[in-house]
């Protein structure tokens, strides 16, 4: 890291450590039983969903209002202006998906869409003395950060989607919480020529999801997961079961998914599609600016330390590669892939309406990286 970079970092860890200490002060202690685990439950840590699942911790619909407050001036510490917009939108989505299902979707509780329906957990101790993480999630959101020696260390995965992904507003503009996402890919794909183009297309259809679905780590050769896999738990009830294992086979089945598909968007280590050196200088551009769609998710100078690992001529190893159709409307997916870098998109669902993100770091995801070497010089 740049000083300018631990700079930044030891800031946006500081401001973590002290609205996680005030939201801890105002819960009693049956809510401190769910919110707050101890470092040791690395198992759980490594544990998070994007589906209307239980994501572990405390639900904001179990706090009052104000330790509602506390808790979403946590979730702010970890995310930029913009991506505290953008989460906020999505969470309110839940309101909005409930009246397209007709306010009857039944997911074993009470609300099916419900936007009190997120979970905030820390793991450690807040208080500069060792590690602690801390996880917000929901349907459509998961956020996952990790402070190591008085300093943000890890930021992903981090998940963010839409459904709807465009809902009609008053005036001639939808809302689109994810338009960036999408609108700059099919930019880049629409620049591409014959050549380029073939080499980014990994198959005509897209994958339903995306295909690495919530695995902790990534394994070189992994499919897509099936729906009833990115769960907390196998459902008991047998018509919740039936109804999550006929949404992905239909889906399948609507999107006309071959084996051949699965095969051709496949997880491998060496990255798929066209590489970034093969990009014209003002591809290379529309790459970087994507790109910045996710990295700049996260706090400003966070967000500069995460964008310098891409600076230069590292943007070169990035590799881009598409499934699907390539207009608006058409069932698309995009991937990009890199040194420390998988970024996945997926809009399939819904009749091309239900939008998938994530950011994730192979190799620090979790903090993975930072929390060996904090071992090795803990145990010199």
């Amino acid at each position: 890291m740049t000083t300018c970079s631990l700079r930044g970092a030891r800031t946006a860890a500081d401001r973590m450590a002290t609205a996680a200490r005030a939201w801890l002060a105002s819960l009693d202690d049956a809510q401190r039983a769910q919110a707050a685990w101890p470092w040791e439950a690395d198992g759980e840590r490594l544990r998070w969903f994007y589906t209307p699942t239980d994501h572990g911790g405390l639900p904001l619909r179990d706090m009052r209002p104000a330790q509602q407050s506390l808790a979403m001036q946590l979730v702010a510490t970890g995310l930029s202006r913009a991506g505290y917009v953008t989460v906020s939108t999505i969470m309110g989505l839940e309101n909005v998906l409930d009246q397209v299902e007709g306010f009857q979707v039944d997911w074993g509780r009470e609300r099916g869409r419900d936007p009190q329906l997120y979970w905030l957990r820390i793991f450690g101790a807040p208080d500069g003395r060792g590690p602690w993480a801390w996880r917000f999630g929901g349907h459509h959101v998961s956020l996952n950060l990790l402070v190591v020696d008085g300093q943000v260390q890890a930021t992903t995965p981090c998940f963010l989607g839409a459904d709807p992904a465009e809902s009609p507003l008053l005036g001639p503009h939808p809302l689109r919480p994810l338009a960036g996402a999408e609108d700059l890919a099919r930019d880049l794909v629409h620049s591409l020529d014959e050549v380029q183009a073939e080499r980014a297309l990994l198959t005509g259809v897209a994958p339903v999801d995306i295909v690495g679905g919530n695995r902790p780590r990534f394994g070189d050769g992994d499919l897509l997961m099936p729906l009833p896999d990115v769960w907390r738990r196998n459902f008991t009830e047998p018509h919740l079961l039936e109804r999550v294992e006929a949404m992905h086979r239909g889906a399948e089945e609507k999107a006309g998914v071959r084996p051949e598909d699965h095969e051709a968007v496949r997880l491998t280590t060496r990255p798929k599609g066209l590489a970034a050196a093969d990009l014209t200088p003002e591809q290379q551009e529309r790459l970087r600016v994507l790109l910045g769609v996710y990295l700049g998710r996260i706090p400003d100078e966070l967000a500069e330390g995460e964008a310098a690992k891409f600076a230069g001529d590292r943007l070169a190893q990035i590799h881009f590669a598409w499934a699907g159709g390539t207009e608006r409307h058409q069932p698309h997916y995009y991937r990009l892939q890199g040194p420390r870098l998988l970024v996945e998109y997926d809009n399939t669902q819904r009749d091309v309406n239900h939008v998938h993100t994530v950011w994730r770091d192979p190799e620090g995801d979790f903090g993975y990286d930072a929390l060996r070497l904090h071992l090795q010089a803990a145990h010199r």
